[in-house]
């Protein structure tokens, strides 16, 4: 008789419970268990916090809200990158029992505006300006009856429920309301009222609203509860070790879960202190933050660390204080990895996986993991949850096949913002998060990603899995970065596009790779075109966005090798 074969399945620990609490009480607790230690570093704005100076301003500004009439449930919306204020309104709206609504600082005129009216944000906070974008003037055109009307009395057909917009600029038009001024404001409600309003929040209610950017169509709102990310903040930073003793240099952006979750409520659930060095991602600024600010802890997404390696000036920092961190919100490539151990001092550094919808970690490595497993696989299940990989027919696959890789347990999203189809869509009637990504999983419980089920290549009827081929090509001496397309095919259906990243001072041609290829690698797996870009398309999370490189590829292969295309 044949052996039964081992499924898929996995479930995480259960030594470590969840916190049954709110975000605001979960800060209030390190607040005073920590009132001197400091909290926050802001490099940019010269801002440094105590815990006992950031819950006054937490409280002041909590109260400001309250003043503006926002309700249990109202939505915040936060439009503007990494700085002190950002903080302070996730805190400060969580503890009043409003929902923040997470703003891409990369947005324009039509993403704000949908966005805007999904979530029927009530208030905005934006910052004046930020890299190209003014943000003023496009609310000022989105928006033009702001100039006319005293702030936060905004009456706007366009945007119904809109009642005004927080300026973070010191001298902001007329109709914005500045953020000095909800010092002032903040004195019109009393201790009493917010310890009333704060007693009315329930650690299951929503209190974050995150936009994923589709592929195709508009975005959707993932809505997240107070259990659902203060938990997976806090069982992140258990994984890490974190301390009152670590210091966390979080340069990537806030408005996304990395930043706002594995950032700051990893930080606040152990009396980390966050550093910010920021307002957006610069390599030059980070290490500088880890060296003088001694970081114990750095996070940040493949693309960021490549950079820092590569930073001209990298030796001139002593990086030596850095022990763990966290590589995430992209595949993590093995010898990036090994160089951020060896080079970076991040020995202990872990790989972290997840998506918004799962709020964000379901697997991570960790701290009694070997290098192998660090560099090979994206870790176990995390504590409290539940990890399956399935085929197309929804079946639990055997341990080392492919399948797809679904989620269940606290992260889960509560659904997409007023969307109840597409919620139905990702989460089956078991509460399984269709993850979409396609994955593996050995006899220890450990997980490789192998791809998304739409980015995998079928070419003259083999499978190509483009993580796979990535991973190999990250072995050149001469490569830097890389990522793997399939473009359409008149013969084989589909063909393989690499784009290629050199270090500096490196590069290589087409004909020398395929060489190098010959091999090393089965034929049908060397890729027919190469691209050598110096960056990639990718979002402001450091998300690569490999639709846009398949447009982009198919419009150079049309211009270039029409016959080759199929015709439509």
């Amino acid at each position: 008789m044949k052996p039964q074969s081992v499924p898929s399945y996995s479930q995480g620990a259960q030594d470590k419970a969840l916190l049954a609490m709110t975000i605001g009480q979960a800060f209030d607790r390190t607040a005073a268990r920590y009132p001197d230690g400091e909290a926050l570093v802001v490099c940019h704005q010269q801002q440094r916090y105590t815990w006992a100076q950031l819950a006054r301003a937490v409280d002041l500004h909590a109260r400001a809200l309250m003043a503006l009439g926002l309700q249990v449930g109202d939505r915040l919306g936060v439009w503007a990158p990494n700085c002190a204020q950002w903080f302070i309104s996730q805190f400060a709206s969580a503890k009043i029992g409003v929902v923040l609504v997470n703003i891409n600082p990369a947005y324009r005129l039509s993403e704000l505006e949908y966005v805007l009216k999904q979530s029927g944000c009530q208030w905005l906070v934006s910052a004046g300006s930020f890299k190209t974008s003014n943000y003023h003037a496009m609310l000022q055109e989105l928006v033009p009856e702001l100039a006319g009307q005293p702030a936060g009395a905004l009456d706007c057909a366009r945007f119904a429920e809109l009642r005004g917009v927080i300026s973070l600029d010191p001298e902001p038009p007329a109709g914005f309301l500045p953020w000095a001024q909800l010092a002032t404001l903040g004195g019109e409600v009393t201790d009493e009222q917010l310890q009333v309003r704060e007693a009315c929040v329930q650690f299951d209610q929503a209190v974050n609203i995150q936009y994923t950017s589709g592929t195709t169509g508009f975005p959707k709102g993932a809505t997240l509860s107070h259990h659902n990310i203060l938990n997976n903040g806090y069982m992140v930073g258990e994984s890490l070790g974190l301390t009152a003793s670590d210091r966390l240099v979080i340069p990537v952006p806030l408005y996304h879960c990395f930043g706002m979750v594995m950032g700051n409520l990893g930080c606040v659930t152990h009396g980390t202190t966050m550093i910010y060095p920021g307002e957006a991602f610069d390599p030059g600024l980070t290490l500088q933050a880890v060296a003088q600010e001694r970081a114990t802890g750095l996070y940040g997404v493949p693309t960021m660390f490549i950079a820092m390696l590569d930073h001209p000036r990298r030796a001139e920092f002593d990086l030596s204080s850095l022990r763990t961190g966290i590589m995430a919100g992209a595949t993590c490539p093995i010898e990036v990895m090994r160089r951020v151990i060896s080079e970076m001092h991040m020995g202990e550094v872990q790989i972290a996986y997840g998506m918004t919808e799962t709020s964000p970690v379901s697997i991570q490595t960790g701290p009694a993991d070997d290098l192998e497993l660090r560099v090979t696989t994206v870790g176990r299940t995390q504590p409290q949850l539940e990890n399956k990989l399935i085929d197309a027919e929804g079946n639990v696959v055997a341990r080392g096949e492919i399948g797809e890789l679904c989620t269940r347990g606290y992260s889960v999203m509560l659904g997409y913002w007023n969307n109840s189809q597409a919620t139905a869509d990702a989460i089956d009637g078991e509460g399984w998060m269709h993850t979409g990504d396609l994955a593996q999983m050995d006899e220890q419980g450990y997980v490789r990603i192998v791809g998304r089920n739409k980015d995998m290549i079928i070419r003259g009827g083999e499978n190509i899995y483009p993580r796979e081929l990535e991973e190999f090509f990250f072995t050149h001496p001469a490569v830097a970065d890389v990522q793997i397309v399939g473009v359409p095919d008149a013969k084989y259906g589909e063909e393989i596009v690499a784009w290629i990243k050199f270090h500096p001072g490196h590069a290589a041609n087409e004909l020398e790779l395929q060489t190098w290829c010959k091999s090393r690698i089965a034929h049908f797996k060397t890729p027919r075109y190469f691209k050598f870009v110096d960056a990639f398309p990718m979002t402001v999370t450091g998300k690569i966005q490999k639709f846009k490189m398949r447009e982009i590829s198919i419009q150079e292969l049309e211009a270039r090798e029409p016959k080759a295309m199929p015709s439509t």
